[in-house]
């Protein structure tokens, strides 16, 4: 029987100090190998649900299976299967850190923090970087890379880790058209080439990724819509997301 990679059965998650939950009666199933958009206006709760996916936000009602395993037992674990790019990279440009060492990060999601780094490690670091055409940037500084190479460093740091589920909060965010659309294809190719199962948070219509399966959208914390992009990009669906005041 196969494993379902993502389901979530009724699912509230409030933020501490909160009384009213940033997602609420959230039921979602990603099926293996899909790619699926999320989209909404700002504090519709997309990024709580990427949060909630990945075991980062403990959720106060319902349950989340990742892998087949629920997320409050084996987080730990389950986080290891899990490559996440959050919109705050957590690694200051200004920092002395080379392109080789942020990406070499990543497998320290894998092997964990007090291992040593092994040629393993440095191998599925460099395979990373060839994915992504990138391996000329290996020793440079990531305060010198453009916003396209700076976002092609997270996504190969992401894959270092041999991810079977890739989450992606707003992938596209301050770059320009031909480096969202070079990211773009390369996110949907790599989807393609190491069968992922693929979440992405997207702001713009102009950018989703050809390869997108279905796209759900999101208003004031719930699932407006869940449907085959075709049937979600339409002028009523939107307005039911950016527009609902319920």
């Amino acid at each position: 029987m196969e494993i379902t990679p993502i389901e979530l059965f009724s699912i509230d998650t409030i933020y501490e100090g909160e009384k009213i939950p940033a997602i609420r009666d959230i039921t979602l199933r990603i099926g293996r190998g899909e790619f699926l958009c999320i989209m909404g206006p700002n504090g519709a709760g997309k990024t709580t649900l990427l949060e909630t996916i990945n075991g980062l936000l403990g959720h106060t009602k319902g349950k989340v299976d990742i892998l087949g395993k629920e997320i409050r037992k084996f987080g730990s674990s389950i986080r290891k299967e899990i490559g996440y790019i959050p919109q705050e990279f957590g690694v200051d440009p200004l920092t002395p850190f080379l392109a080789e060492d942020v990406i070499l990060m990543g497998r320290f999601g894998k092997i964990g923090l007090l291992k040593s780094v092994s040629d393993k490690d440095r191998q599925k670091a460099k395979e990373a970087m060839d994915s992504l055409g990138i391996d000329g940037l290996s020793t440079r500084p990531i305060g010198t890379l453009s916003g396209g190479q700076l976002q092609k460093v997270m996504i190969a740091r992401a894959l270092a880790k041999e991810p079977k589920i890739l989450l992606l909060d707003e992938p596209f965010s301050n770059l320009d058209f031909n480096a969202t659309a070079d990211i773009s294809r390369q996110i949907s190719r790599l989807h393609n080439e190491r069968e992922l199962t693929t979440l992405a948070v997207i702001h713009d219509i102009n950018s989703i990724p050809q390869r997108c399966d279905r796209i759900i959208l999101m208003n004031r914390g719930r699932i407006v819509k869940d449907d085959l992009p075709k049937n979600v990009l339409d002028p009523e669906s939107l307005k039911l997301a950016y527009e609902s005041k319920k």
